[in-house]
C-alpha cells in the first residue's frame, strides 16, 4: 500500500523581477493502484509540480505539504525521496558523459536498496528490461543519454523505472518527442509497472495520445497553477475535442 498526498501546495521561483508564484494551492492524492493524468496548457505548472515533489532546488515551496505514506517528503533530501519510493522520469533527461548505462543503473539500484544487487541476477534483469524496451544489449555500454535519440532517452527512463521499482512514478511528458513505435514501447513499460502491487502513477502530458495506451483513473486539468477541473478518462476526450479555452478564459 502506498499513498502520495499533496495538500494545498504553493511553489514559487526567483526571477529577475522577484519571486513568482507558480503553484497556487494544489491538492491531489494518488493511492496505490491509481493512475492520475495531469493535462493543461504550457506554463500551467504541470512540470513545476513534478520537480517540486522530486526536490529540484529551483522551486521554493512556500506552504503546503507532500506526504508519502504519511512521511513528510519535503523534509527529505533528493536521494532520501528516491529511497522512500519516489521516481521522476524527466521531460529532458540529462547527459552523463563517461558513465555507462550499466554502471549508472547498478549504482542507482545499490543506492535505492542499500546493498548491491547480486551480479548474476542483475545482469539477467538488465538484459531482460533492455529487450522489453527494444534496446540493443550494447546500449548498456553507452554513456548515459549521450547521443541518445529522443526515443532512446525515454525508453531508458522506463528501463530505470522497471529496475528501481519505486512506489510512485512521476512521468513528466514522457510522450514528448516519441514516434508511434517508441510511444507503444514506453506505454507498455509503464503498464507493466502499474500491474505490480502497490504502485501509483502521476502522468503529466499535453496530449491524449499516450492516454490511449495508458488508461488513467483520474484526469486533472491544470491552469494557472491550480487544478481547474477533475474527472475520469472521459475528461481527456473532452479536452481533445474542445481544448483548454474554457478553462483559460475562466482563469483570466
Amino acid at each position: 500500500m502506498s499513498t502520495l498526498e499533496i495538500k494545498d501546495l504553493h511553489v514559487q521561483v526567483t526571477t529577475e523581477d522577484g519571486p513568482k508564484e507558480i503553484l497556487k494551492g494544489v491538492t491531489l492524492t494518488i493511492n496505490d493502484g491509481e493512475t492520475h493524468a495531469i493535462m493543461g496548457p504550457n506554463g500551467s505548472g504541470k512540470s513545476t509540480l513534478a520537480y517540486s515533489i522530486a526536490g529540484h532546488p529551483r522551486y521554493e515551496i512556500t506552504s503546503g505539504s507532500v506526504l508519502l505514506d504519511g512521511e513528510d517528503v519535503l523534509e527529505m533530501s533528493v536521494d532520501e525521496r528516491a529511497r522512500a519510493g519516489l521516481f521522476l522520469a524527466m521531460q529532458y533527461p540529462v547527459e552523463v558523459p563517461g558513465v555507462s548505462v550499466a554502471n549508472f543503473l547498478r549504482t542507482a539500484k545499490t543506492a535505492i536498496d542499500g546493498e548491491a544487487p547480486k551480479l548474476r541476477t542483475w545482469v539477467k534483469d538488465v538484459n531482460g528490461v533492455m529487450e522489453r524496451m527494444n534496446l540493443d544489449a550494447s546500449f548498456s555500454q553507452r554513456s548515459v543519454n549521450e547521443g541518445f535519440s529522443g526515443g532512446e532517452k525515454k525508453r531508458h527512463e522506463i528501463a530505470q523505472l522497471d529496475l528501481l521499482d519505486p512506489k510512485v512514478a512521476i512521468l513528466d511528458e514522457t510522450d514528448s518527442g516519441l514516434d508511434i513505435d517508441a510511444l507503444k514501447v514506453v506505454s507498455e513499460g509503464v503498464n507493466r509497472f502499474r500491474e505490480r502491487d502497490g504502485k501509483g502513477v502521476l502522468l503529466i502530458t499535453h496530449y491524449t495520445r499516450i492516454l490511449r495506451y495508458i488508461q488513467p483513473d483520474f484526469v486533472h486539468v491544470f491552469v494557472d497553477g491550480r487544478v481547474a477541473d477533475e474527472g475520469g478518462p472521459e475528461l481527456a476526450d473532452e479536452l481533445e475535442a474542445n481544448g483548454y479555452e474554457k478553462y483559460t478564459k475562466a482563469a483570466v
